[in-house]
């Protein structure tokens, strides 16, 4: 197959690459129910699926980070592949299992490792290309994400209202369209190493190198405002507003994550001319006021504004704080987009984690551990202000 020097089918391939991994974190917790109802599985276990899903896909952010060696084309490809399998798997593979809760997780597993490979190699991919602007390009990159995110929900929603739920497996059937269009986009277009593998540093350089550890909680920090937000928005719509659950999921989640596309849409843009760490810290002030607005407001409705402003405002967290670490540190390679993937993971299981354990513990509400999770970005703030000093 003849790879083209068009930098503009790349382009496409990595976003369509990050709808991917929207589709596949964001359509199977949309089938809980169906799952609870078909399957006779307790609600309960069904938190398993994005439990494994976020594990397996950290372990593929270290092994990634552990390899230097690694072919970009050939794995992205496998990314591709083994995100369609995985969804493809849902509508066959459970009703084969004498448990059909174990046929469900062997396809969240496929599918987490095509969420890993795309979420380490999508970022050096683009960082490589020659394009100017490489913060906007990131910003822009990871926007696609959100549109993703908004897509699977509204396409789902509606698919569901005109065929019902009972069809759900050829919609399953529908979204691995995507990946397998994007194996022939990534098979043919450029793709370029950040670094030559000679000259690219390794996981234990990176993490001998005491600033390396304030942009890993740079990323921490940045991925536990966004997914903080993100993973409880519904539930908060649903308890504060009192309406349903498909209600909740798009005044929620798809609020959301459209109100994250715009401010890494507008970044993209518009935001060459500012300087990135002063402009992610003015959104970590903002974010936090976001979340104090969400956990203390007496209306609902304003509390709901604040989940959306959160969302502008963390917008720029994630994709910024890998082009302020690749800026800083140009040699750190496949190791440095693997290693940052894995503190944004971490903190994606952070946020949510200590959300539902102050709600659990019976002593506070959803607001109350929305309050708590004010920590996070203060602390994304407190990591600029560091890594600003040491510029300087």
């Amino acid at each position: 197959m003849t790879v083209s020097n068009d930098y503009s089918r790349t382009k496409l391939a990595c976003y369509l690459g990050f709808v991917t991994q929207a589709i596949v974190a964001n359509f199977p917790p949309l089938l809980f129910l169906v799952f609870h109802r078909e399957y006779e599985i307790p609600i309960a276990r069904l938190a398993l699926i994005p439990a494994v899903f976020y594990i397996v896909q950290l372990v593929t952010d270290l092994l990634c980070a552990k390899f230097r060696n690694i072919n970009y084309r050939r794995s992205i490809i496998i990314s591709e592949i083994t995100s369609a399998l995985g969804l493809a798997g849902l509508a066959f593979l459970p009703q084969h299992f004498p448990d059909p809760m174990m046929g469900i997780l062997v396809c969240v597993c496929v599918y987490a490792v095509g969420s890993g490979l795309i979420e380490v190699l999508c970022s050096p991919i683009i960082e490589a290309c020659p394009f100017p602007n490489k913060e906007g390009m990131m910003s822009l990159l990871h926007s696609f994400y959100c549109w993703g995110a908004v897509g699977v929900i509204l396409g789902s929603t509606l698919f569901f209202a005109i065929f019902g739920t009972g069809n759900w497996r050829v919609l399953a059937f529908l979204w691995t369209l995507i990946p397998l269009y994007n194996i022939l986009n990534f098979a043919t277009c450029p793709i370029d190493p950040i670094v030559q593998d000679a000259e690219s540093m390794s996981m234990g350089q990176l993490l001998r190198n005491k600033s390396f550890w304030v942009f890993l909680l740079l990323m921490v920090a940045a991925g536990a405002s966004e997914s903080t937000m993100a993973q409880w928005t519904s539930a908060f719509a649903e308890a504060s507003l009192g309406v349903d659950k498909a209600v909740g999921d798009l005044a929620g989640p798809c609020g959301f994550a459209f109100c994250m596309g715009l401010g890494r849409l507008w970044y993209g843009r518009k935001g060459q001319s500012l300087d990135l760490v002063s402009y992610m810290t003015g959104a970590g002030i903002l974010c936090f006021a976001a979340y104090l607005t969400v956990s203390l407001s007496p209306v609902p409705l304003v509390s709901l504004a604040g989940c959306m402003i959160s969302g502008l405002a963390v917008g720029i967290m994630w994709p910024g704080s890998i082009s302020i670490t690749s800026a800083r540190i140009p040699q750190g390679g496949t190791a440095l987009f693997a290693l940052l993937a894995l503190a944004g993971d971490a903190g994606g299981t952070f946020g949510p984690s200590l959300v539902g354990l102050c709600v659990g513990s019976g002593d506070s509400d959803i607001q109350g551990g929305i309050l708590a999770a004010t920590v996070f970005p203060v602390l994304l703030v407190l990591c600029l202000l560091v890594i600003r000093g040491k510029r300087k």
